[in-house]
């Protein structure tokens, strides 16, 4: 829509009223700023839950893969012909073996549910960005040495260097009974995933002292798979599927995580269905605040009908002027918002603290820091959302304005 020089110059008149007209001016600023918080509130909350969803699946696949291949009972005796089979299936990025096995350590008195992680030593070395204090080259197979979660050495008081004692409850038989398996391990290392559960729970040792822990023999308990395209590791790994029926089950992270995922999936959309009304809030402020201004103008527009003004020049005056209010508070609505998540978990501590409330609890959040992953495609979609909405907001000012009567406002002029 281009505008004459003549339209420009009334709609910019109309966009900033003078001294007399400062509630339309009021009402036209109250306009731009409901637009602004629906847009940042809108960017806000999606890029959190974007954020929150691929910082979790990130952390969880991080440590478990895209999928794993779960034997039954817990005993994958030919692992070494499954790995292979994996490892040559299209899509496969990464396979490699895993023992995993909830068990109980003490240290000092302090009791702790674990759970016990056999990795390869290529595997283990992946944790060095996560590490907290210690080193993991002490980490080796028969050294009696671990890296234990930060959460889980905060609970029983281990720090580095100091040894804990794993119970495996299945232990050897005695003339007395099972006794259950006793074995101190050397802490070499903490770290921190990010993950409140795993930092809890996890000790991680190389796999040869974990099948010596569990009295597995060369047994493994699965295989960790990563797939090129995790959304569709279904289909990739059909194959292997099929190929290890009746010996093991394929679990993906939709399956694994199924109740997690979906129910954040469910919060996003209804977040943003509810959300969007706000937009719509936005454009009935609008629409009131250019009906105000046309009924404040009509003498106006009259005068300007007789001059030659046509009915297409006043629809494009006030089509703009309503338009512009609507664009402002869009690009001030997407400034806000990226500072705010600029900002996010200053904010959250700064509330937190007002409040004397943990607004960002570990336990309950999973993550230990509010995340945030802005998709430049629903940005995109706010933006043409409000814009459409101001847009359609300003139609019927506008016709309202183009359909005076010069005749009936200036009968008694």
């Amino acid at each position: 829509m281009i505008l004459s020089p003549f339209e420009w110059t009334i709609a910019k008149r109309y966009l900033l009223p003078g001294r007399g007209e400062a509630f339309i001016a009021l009402v036209a600023g109250i306009s731009i700023g409901v637009v602004m918080l629906s847009v940042a509130m809108l960017v806000i909350v999606m890029s959190v839950m974007n954020g929150f969803r691929a910082e979790l699946l990130d952390k969880i696949v991080g440590l478990n893969g895209h999928a794993i291949v779960q034997a039954y009972g817990g005993r994958m005796d030919d692992w070494e012909n499954i790995l292979n089979e994996v490892r040559k299936t299209p899509g496969v990025v990464e396979a490699s073996p895993l023992i995993e096995q909830p068990l109980m350590t003490t240290f000092n008195g302090r009791v702790e549910g674990i759970l016990a992680r056999g990795n390869t030593m290529e595997d283990i070395r992946k944790f060095q960005d996560k590490l907290v204090s210690g080193s993991l080259d002490p980490i080796q197979p028969g050294a009696g040495k671990v890296a234990i979660g930060v959460r889980l050495a905060e609970n029983i008081g281990a720090r580095v260097g100091d040894t804990i004692t794993i119970i495996n409850p299945q232990g050897r038989p005695t003339p007395f009974g099972t006794v259950p398996r006793q074995v101190g391990y050397e802490v070499a290392a903490i770290f921190e995933v990010g993950v409140y559960d795993y930092d809890g729970a996890f000790v991680i040792m190389p796999m040869q002292d974990a099948q010596t822990l569990l009295l597995l023999g060369d047994t493994v308990g699965m295989i960790e798979v990563k797939v090129a395209d995790p959304d569709k590791v279904g289909d990739i790994l059909e194959p292997v599927q099929r190929a290890v029926q009746g010996r093991a089950v394929v679990a993906d992270w939709k399956t694994i995580n199924a109740t997690l995922f979906e129910a954040l999936q469910v919060e996003r959309v209804a977040m943003a269905f509810a959300l969007s009304f706000m937009v719509l809030v936005a454009a009935f402020n609008i629409l009131s605040s250019l009906v105000m201004l046309v009924r404040a103008k009509t003498r106006d527009i009259a005068i300007m009908r007789t001059m030659g003004a046509t009915r297409q020049s006043l629809m494009k005056i006030f089509v703009t002027t309503g338009f512009t209010v609507g664009a402002i508070g869009t690009v001030a609505g997407l400034i806000f918002g990226f500072v705010v998540l600029f900002f996010r978990q200053g904010i959250v501590e700064i509330i937190g603290k007002v409040t004397g409330q943990n607004l960002w609890d570990p336990q309950v959040r999973f993550l230990t820091t509010l995340p945030s992953k802005t998709d430049p495609i629903e940005v995109a979609m706010i933006v043409l959302l409000a814009l459409v909405l101001s847009f359609l907001a300003t139609l019927y000012p506008a016709w309202k304005a183009a359909s005076t009567d010069p005749v009936q406002v200036l009968r008694y002029e």
